[in-house]
């Protein structure tokens, strides 16, 4: 079995939920938090990451790069891209179920990873685990390899974290959000 992930400070403010569960700060699960550090650490670095988000298979956010999901603070949008986490959460669940689609048409097996390069940006899709998509809009000229590569730690350290339970939790935590 592998040790839990630790972020830094994540004893920091600790206490015990009503089901006994440690809970971290904003009333997560140090799993949740490790997952938001994870996230935090994917956007710090790197370059030109404009909007990530963790989408369930059912298509609902889980996690997003936006600080006001994430931390309760307020966040100026009108200087950002048009593509919101809420909007890049859409975008990546539709985008997720075509490619899935494809590739049992195609009889190509399970979708790794999807991208999509524009004139203005690209979109980068990749399976985290029982459906769940990590997807991120980047800049035009960020190096995909780079993005790419980034991604697949992501999802190598989330992947076997992302409980049922915890994405019930994360999903409760952005709904308590809005």
């Amino acid at each position: 079995m592998t040790a839990p992930m630790r972020s830094p400070g994540s004893s920091a403010g600790s206490s015990k939920s009503a089901t006994g569960e440690r809970t971290v700060g904003f009333g997560l699960s140090s799993e949740a938090r490790n997952l938001h550090w994870l996230l935090t650490n994917l956007v710090e670095e790197v370059p030109g990451l404009l909007s990530v988000a963790v989408v369930s298979s059912d298509g609902l956010l889980l996690l997003s790069s936006d600080p006001a999901r994430n931390n309760e603070q307020a966040v100026d949008n009108s200087s950002g891209p048009r593509g919101s986490s809420a909007d890049l959460a859409t975008i990546v669940s539709g985008l997720g179920s075509l490619c899935i689609g494809a590739g049992k048409l195609m009889d190509a097996g399970a979708v790794k990873q999807t991208v999509v390069a524009m004139e203005e940006g690209s979109l980068f899709v990749m399976s985290i685990s029982d459906g769940s998509l990590l997807g991120v809009h980047a800049t035009p000229d960020c190096d995909m390899s780079v993005v790419a590569y980034h991604m697949a730690l992501f999802v190598g350290r989330a992947g076997h974290v992302l409980t049922p339970e915890l994405r019930s939790e994360l999903r409760q935590s952005m709904e308590s959000v809005r």
